[in-house]
């Protein structure tokens, strides 16, 4: 065999040229190579390049005879290793019925709903006596339609029948309100937020292998106590305001936020406003059950001289109020991979929320305390001038000023 020069000498003409030369090319290279050096000459190439000895003494047999394969191929036909489908035919059917929800047998089976890791699928199949390696997994999977996908959430749950009518009511009041010029809004609270320093879901760019430390398990820390933001989305400017609340979800809450978006930006947007349009979910806060809610937008309505008109999305469809994908989302994606440490943390994060569309989100904190489960007296209710529409009066209301 040639000594260690000449191996090395072989291996840098291999590099300088390597890139350059398809496979039949390197082949036959390496194959002229060692019928140059003679005795040893093929294990010699072998270990310079890399390649297999069988490659190189069948470039070897090519170019003794140069009809031994095709000049328009790179192999022999039939060369080349075979897939392990081929080598084994019933591997695609035994990956499909541990994938598939419907035929993958034994309903008691960990696999069920363990087996979306490749690892797991290739465990399994090694078991049922396949061979077969994670990245084959993949590509099979890839074969037979599958992909990694996060679940979706669709499932509206049953349907009030009257369902797209009051969508329907709701568009046709926005564009009534926009066409003349009223303000228009939707209202929601965000989930709740624990502060302290917890995971946050999504990631966010730091030096390499120095990610932020948080808490092993996500506990609510009592005296740090939890985030409530309260969104008025500003349908017609594509604008927002979020009070971030300290003490409790409460009606009183969802209308001090109402207010404030009023006193701070409304009025401003709206010198010539005297009617509110008010789009909301009909559970939460803003519940047209809640009596609370009603006669807070009573006092909101008499403060302001404004005719307060609300349309409610049916029950089950709070995800087509648009301030959740028009500014929930968008609040979302701003702090995901950031711990919510403080309030300053929280109001900070969505204040600086923007978006190609021209979204600008105020922020501020309402520190103010919220009493729980407030009853009513029957004589505060009647201060309420509520006026029900025809259609679907538990939906569709106006609440009128008592001053007018």
């Amino acid at each position: 065999m040639a000594d260690a020069n000449v191996i090395e000498w072989i291996r840098q003409k291999y590099l300088a040229i390597a890139g350059d030369l398809d496979e039949r090319a390197r082949r036959r290279w390496a194959a002229a190579e060692a019928r140059s050096l003679g005795w040893g000459g093929v294990t010699a190439v072998a270990i310079a390049t890399g390649m297999s000895d069988r490659t190189i003494r069948n470039g070897i047999r090519e170019l003794q005879d140069p009809d031994a394969a095709p000049s328009d191929r790179q192999r022999r036909e039939g060369g080349g290793r075979r897939s392990r489908q081929q080598e084994q035919p019933e591997l695609l059917e035994a990956l499909d019925a541990l994938i598939d929800p419907e035929t993958r047998g034994d309903p008691m089976s960990p696999l069920r709903w363990t087996c979306k890791s490749t690892r797991t699928l290739a465990a399994e199949l090694r078991r049922q006596r396949f061979c077969v390696s994670s990245n084959t997994v993949a590509r099979l999977l890839r074969s037979l339609g599958y992909s990694l996908q996060a679940n979706r959430k669709t499932i509206e749950g049953k349907q009030h029948p009257d369902r797209d009518a009051q969508f329907r009511h709701i568009d046709r009041r926005i564009r009534a309100f926009r066409k003349a010029r009223q303000p228009v809004i939707s209202v929601d609270t965000k989930k709740k937020e624990p502060l302290g320093k917890m995971k946050n879901p999504g990631h966010t760019y730091r030096r390499k292998g120095d990610p932020q430390k948080v808490k092993t398990h996500d506990f609510p820390d009592k005296e740090l106590g939890k985030a409530i933001p309260y969104g008025v989305y500003d349908v017609t400017h594509n604008e927002a305001a979020v009070s971030v609340g300290v003490s409790h979800d409460t009606a009183e809450f969802a209308v001090a936020a109402i207010r404030r978006w009023w006193k701070r930006m409304g009025r401003q947007r709206y010198p010539q406003g005297k009617r509110l349009l008010i789009t909301a979910d009909c559970g939460g806060s803003n519940s047209p059950r809640t009596r609370l809610w009603r006669w807070a937008l009573q006092q909101f309505a008499n403060e302001t001289g404004l005719k307060v008109e609300l349309c409610h999305y049916p029950p089950g469809t709070s995800k087509w109020n648009r301030i959740e994908h028009r500014l929930f989302c968008h609040i979302t994606r701003n702090w995901q991979g950031v711990p919510l440490e403080t309030y300053e943390i929280v109001v900070n994060l969505i204040s600086s929320t923007r978006t190609d569309q021209g979204l600008e989100v105020h922020a501020w904190i309402d520190e103010a305390e919220y009493q729980k489960s407030k009853t009513l007296t029957a004589a505060q209710m009647l201060e309420v001038r509520l006026v029900r529409n025809k259609f679907h009066r538990e939906w569709n209301y106006t609440i009128l000023p008592n001053r007018m």
